[in-house]
């Protein structure tokens, strides 16, 4: 027989944590009634070493219970390939978190290199998923959120495009696209597939740090009319803006946005 401090001592474990299996009943050694002392014997060491063989591969406590009151060995493996599952699922979410994270590093590195300045550049192709005439269009909130662009069925900025169509006399519509980046040899194509060769691309800055709130719009397109003129392009009457980043600079947003004006 051993005592508590023994067993914490030559399992590797608290006594906190061999009191709370007893709570939990997960094991239950004899007590002593006149001193209150506990005695383990080698049966209460099977159920703790048993109790951390389960924590470790993370079986939560509920279900080490259910094991502990009755479990065939199809039952066991029933439970162990539902963790299995549960695992697959988790690495599945990371691996797309850490793609989310090296393309926000990108963004950044886009900033650096591209805010205030103009290039040509392609626009990489799009699927279009669904249209929003106005940002208060709520009934097209489901239809953001199975953009496969998100994470555990977030919604997320890097999904829309806001589309602005002109011409000569000014801006004629304003709208937002719901959009898929098309990856190579893509088979889940459904949607109308947006794409074009060559655009004017920069990446400028938008938010009440540095607009003070002032609308932005008519600065950007005297921007690209001007750029079009000097270097001899004609704009097709488009701008794809794309929200790179937002942070913050004495408590006012800085917004870093991607601009696309399509050219011929």
């Amino acid at each position: 027989m051993y005592t508590i401090g023994q067993v914490a001592k030559f399992l590797g474990v608290s006594r906190d944590t061999l009191k709370f299996y007893e709570e939990k009943e997960l094991v239950k050694p004899r007590q002593n009634i006149e001193n209150g002392y506990r005695k383990y014997n080698h049966f209460d060491i099977y159920d703790i070493t048993t109790v951390n063989f389960y924590r470790e591969i993370d079986i939560e406590i509920k279900k080490i219970q259910d094991l502990r009151k009755s479990k065939s060995i199809e039952g066991i493996k029933s439970v162990l390939e539902e963790k299995e599952q549960e695992v697959l699922e988790e690495i599945e979410y990371k691996k797309r978190l850490l793609k989310k994270l090296q393309i926000i590093k990108e963004d950044c590195e886009k900033i650096k290199q591209f805010l205030g300045e103009y290039t040509v550049k392609q626009m990489k192709p799009l699927e279009i998923k669904g249209e929003i005439e106005h940002f208060t269009a709520y009934e097209k909130y489901d239809t953001l959120k199975e953009s496969t662009d998100s994470l555990k069925k977030a919604v997320t900025l890097t999904s829309l495009r806001r589309v602005i169509c002109f011409n000569e006399e000014g801006i004629l519509e304003d709208k937002f696209i719901i959009v898929r980046k098309v990856e190579d040899h893509d088979q889940a194509i459904e949607g109308e597939i947006l794409s074009h060769p060559k655009c004017i691309y920069t990446v400028i800055e938008d938010g009440r740090w540095s607009t003070g709130g002032k609308n932005i719009d008519h600065n950007v397109e005297a921007n690209l009319r001007k750029i079009a003129i000097e270097k001899g392009y004609e704009l097709l009457g488009l701008v794809y803006i794309n929200l790179l980043l937002t942070t913050y600079e004495d408590g006012l947003e800085r917004v870093f946005l991607e601009i696309y004006a399509p050219i011929k």
